[in-house]
């Protein structure tokens, strides 16, 4: 999908009459997922005139453009995708080009940038538009057959080579070429290199057409790459249940190729019970069979580490993972299966105030656009794990939807628990003193007397003594551990200091005080992003809320009982007064409850080996305290 297209010779004169960068301003209010910026704007004012003059100097004229053009399954857009014939061979080629305005930068490492008045380093713009160029094969099954139709450019049309001296010292590709001000003619030869000055129009009319409606999934060479990583790094054992979940997803994925059947399969467990294992265990089984898959969730955090770990080595891999809402445009059936993890945060719909109007007016249930997408979708979650308004993701949703356009539905239970500790007492005493099992709270010492059970349950009387028993134990017996409160404090953005930005001491409880961990998109110094907190080492000395926990563990874990959710006399009573979460104070007060209830099930949750706790409240610290012994 780009937002313009249209012939170099006919943008170039809308270009030069200063209306090209109000088209695609206007084109980009209706089609966009997210606003577009002043800058973005001035700076489409100021390239594309270049660019297109360019290519009319190198007699492309006739050549197709594509602007701003949106990567499949992907927020990502390519600057402009150049559509014409090779010189030589005459077949569809394509070149992404990748514009920048720098005039001067400094290369800090081999794939990092500098600019100065820029907060942190950005990409190398040839590193850019190469993995653009690599994503797009690897998504193309068609290109996937032929990448030497792919080209990639980084055009720095203001850059002095002076001016960017350590930027040229890289090793270029036919995904990758840097090309400046003081290069302009190599960057015109080089165009005319790969598409034709004499090619017609209508073979780089019939280009653009193929190209927009080239069918987007996994390649073949993209799914050997990720079942190579995840052979090498696979150390799951399967058992039980998670064993027959996993069987049951292969069963029907070969009924679909052998029957042409459908078959929505919906696993269900709780925390620690191997759901993540299960995802992981099927993305690497079915990539190694050659089939089109994707593991997708609705976490943020979660979905960045699983690309982190996965593909650290190869960062192809890492487009497998993606998110809910990447679909609400996917073709039916492009995917033979489709992974959802954390399927309990599927959301009512996919659409936001930036999604294009076409795609609002005929928006469907986000539910019904995972199913739709693959041939067999597999849906894990747990429906204690729901902590924002808008999460649907449920068996009764699922399944209901799944009837509705013919599908078989397929169930599986997972029982046991294999994060904290293997600890079936734990998950029990967990969900008794929640108020989600039927039975009353009991003590950690009763509920555990006579067991064989190694975890460890304790309280603290003041957060500073939470947090040295969390330090205690990373000593004396090593591991992870962190701090998590339920989200009762504001959450400032960080602040400039002398040596840079800093995060803002939020969580303020007597006279300690800590921050949260970072925002998203901003990072500080010595902290590492919101999305790596709970697997980041210096993700301890920052309070971590249920968005950065979720869907991860660690060896010990500290939680703090904001004044959201309090115990009193016999029942626990949840404060939405108390709550700083924007999107869980919009629900009403039943809703508010139970997400409440949930968040603090997940943060009680985390820890592999032990737990203490802590409330502000102290009708609520003593209860705990009586439930901890």
């Amino acid at each position: 999908m780009a937002l313009i297209r249209g012939k170099v010779s006919d943008l170039l004169v809308e270009a030069q009459a200063r209306q090209l960068h109000q088209r695609l301003h206007e084109q980009a209010r209706f089609q966009l997922e997210h606003r577009v910026g002043h800058g973005e704007v001035t700076s489409w004012a100021r390239s594309l005139p270049i660019l297109l003059n360019d290519l009319a100097d190198a007699d492309l004229g006739h050549v197709e453009v594509l602007l701003e053009h949106k990567l499949p399954h992907s927020p990502k857009r390519v600057d402009a995708v150049l559509c014409g014939s090779h010189p030589r061979t005459g077949e569809a080629t394509y070149v992404l080009v990748e514009l920048k305005q720098w005039s001067r930068a400094e290369q800090e490492t081999a794939e990092l940038v500098h600019l100065a008045g820029y907060g942190q380093p950005v990409l190398h713009p040839v590193e850019q538009v190469r993995r653009y160029c690599e994503y797009l094969v690897d998504e193309t099954p068609a290109l996937a057959d032929r990448p030497n139709a792919v080209h990639g450019v980084a055009y720095l049309h203001n850059a002095r080579n002076s001016g960017i001296a350590t930027l040229l010292q890289y090793e270029p590709t036919p995904f990758g070429r840097l090309f400046t001000l003081d290069d302009r003619a190599a960057f015109v030869e080089h165009l005319r290199g790969l598409l034709d000055p004499d090619g017609e129009r209508d073979a780089a009319r019939d280009a653009a057409e193929m190209f927009l409606n080239f069918r987007h999934a996994p390649a073949k060479p993209l799914l050997d790459l990720a079942a190579k990583e995840i052979r090498e790094r696979e150390q799951f054992v399967l058992l039980d249940e998670q064993q027959v979940a996993y069987r049951t997803v292969l069963n029907a994925v070969e009924r679909a190729r052998r029957a042409n059947t459908r078959t929505v399969v919906i696993v269900l467990g709780g925390p620690g019970s191997g759901k993540s294992v299960i995802a992981l265990s099927l993305l690497g089984d079915l990539a190694r069979r050659g089939l089109k898959v994707h593991h997708a969730t609705g976490s943020g955090s979660f979905t960045r580490t699983l690309r982190k770990i996965a593909g650290s080595r190869n960062s192809r891999v890492q487009a497998l993972f993606k998110f809910f809402h990447n679909y609400i445009d996917a073709e039916p059936r492009a995917l033979d299966v489709i992974v959802c993890d954390e399927a309990h945060r599927i959301r009512e719909q996919s659409v936001n105030r930036y999604t294009k109007r076409e795609l609002r007016e005929r928006a469907r249930p986000q539910v019904d656009e995972l199913i739709e997408v693959a041939w067999t979708p597999v849906f894990l979650l747990d429906e204690h794990q729901t902590v924002r308004p808008g999460e649907l993701g449920s068996e009764e949703e699922i399944a209901a939807a799944a009837r509705a356009v013919g599908c078989e539905v397929e169930v599986v239970h997972l029982s046991g628990q294999f994060r904290c500790g293997g600890s079936a007492a734990y998950d029990e005493w967990v969900a008794r003193l929640l108020g989600i099992a039927e039975q009353p709270p009991v003590s950690w010492s009763e509920i555990s007397a006579g067991l064989d059970d190694d975890f460890r349950v304790s309280s603290a009387v003041n957060p500073a003594a939470l947090e040295s028993w969390l330090l205690h134990q990373r000593a004396e017996r090593s591991g992870t551990a962190r701090l998590a409160a339920g989200y009762c404090w504001p959450w400032s953005d960080p602040v400039r200091t002398g040596d840079g930005r800093q995060l803002v001491l939020d969580v303020r409880i007597g006279d300690w005080a800590r921050p949260w961990n970072a925002k998203p998109q901003q990072r500080v110094p010595d902290a590492p992003e919101s999305h790596y907190w709970a697997s980041d080492e210096r993700g301890f000395g920052q309070v971590g809320c249920v968005y950065t926990a979720q869907g991860f563990e660690y060896d010990w874990a500290g939680v703090i009982f904001g004044p959201d959710f309090v115990w009193r006399t016999d029942r626990w009573v949840a404060v939405k007064s108390e709550s700083r979460d924007p999107q869980v104070k919009r629900a009403d007060d039943r809703q508010f409850a139970a997400l409440i209830r949930n968040t603090y099930k997940v943060l009680l949750t985390r820890g592999m080996q032990g737990v203490c706790v802590y409330s502000t409240d102290p009708e609520t610290q003593e209860f705990l305290e009586s439930m901890a012994r």
